[in-house]
């Protein structure tokens, strides 16, 4: 497959058309590393490689596991085939542990095991900071039906009992992660990436940060974090 016209840019990653087939894209994964919505902005070594490799091998997990995804393969260290999605402006996110916002915003205690996991809806929009917002928001924006934000939160706890089994089993704990859905031919699947990036990782016996809190936060060692979580996804035995 070759990339034909560039259909977006952004802030992790480039997406293109491809030559042969309007239904597949192209989504080439970058160095590129913001926070804070896009004010803080820096370059982690890199990171386009790692993140393609274990997304493609999470996608592959949950497409085992009867969740559909856009993944088609990996083409090259950066490059993955995917299928074209039209994205659904709903940013999810799911929370086992208490961390991030939800710390700043409810004043629970960070690293506070939740007794069930917190599925939260976003909009997807960088001019508002992607706000917070329940259903009744997305349904008045036109971004999703009531029926879809019932399909993304019920895949979004699958995702999240497929892939927390799958992190403690290589001693990590999935602490919370975003996830973005597009419609495909009628159909609902996951899309984006599943990597350090759009997750928080701690270890599971010494709660080391392995994710982009490291940038975010100026704690160093980025790269080796990310290299350690592709280590445990793509090399456990």
């Amino acid at each position: 497959m070759n990339k034909s016209r560039q259909l977006y840019e952004g802030k992790a990653k480039k997406v293109f058309l491809t030559e042969e087939d309007k239904e597949l894209v192209i989504q080439e994964f970058k160095d590129d590393a913001t926070a804070f919505n896009n004010k803080k902005k820096g370059t982690i070594a890199e990171k386009g490689v790692v993140n393609n490799a274990i997304s493609c091998k999470l996608f592959t997990l949950l497409e085992a596991n009867g969740i559909r995804t856009h993944l088609v393969e990996k083409l090259s260290d950066r490059d993955m085939l995917c299928r074209y999605l039209d994205i659904i402006k709903v940013e999810v996110v799911v929370r086992n542990i208490a961390a991030g916002s939800l710390v700043k915003r409810y004043g629970f205690k960070e690293g506070t095991v939740l007794e069930k996991p917190i599925v939260e809806f976003y909009l997807k929009d960088d001019d508002l900071d992607d706000p917070l917002m329940n259903e009744s928001h997305a349904v008045a924006l036109g971004v999703a039906t009531l029926e879809e934000l019932a399909i993304l939160k019920n895949r979004a706890e699958a995702i999240n009992a497929v892939l927390s089994k799958f992190f403690a089993e290589r001693k990590l704990k999935l602490v919370d992660f975003k996830l973005e859905f597009g419609r495909h031919n009628g159909e609902i699947l996951l899309g984006d990436e599943i990597s350090p990036d759009t997750c928080r990782f701690w270890d599971l016996e010494t709660n080391e940060k392995m994710d982009k809190d490291r940038f975010r936060f100026d704690l160093g060692g980025v790269e080796d974090a990310y290299s350690e979580v592709q280590r445990r996804v793509l090399d456990f035995d």
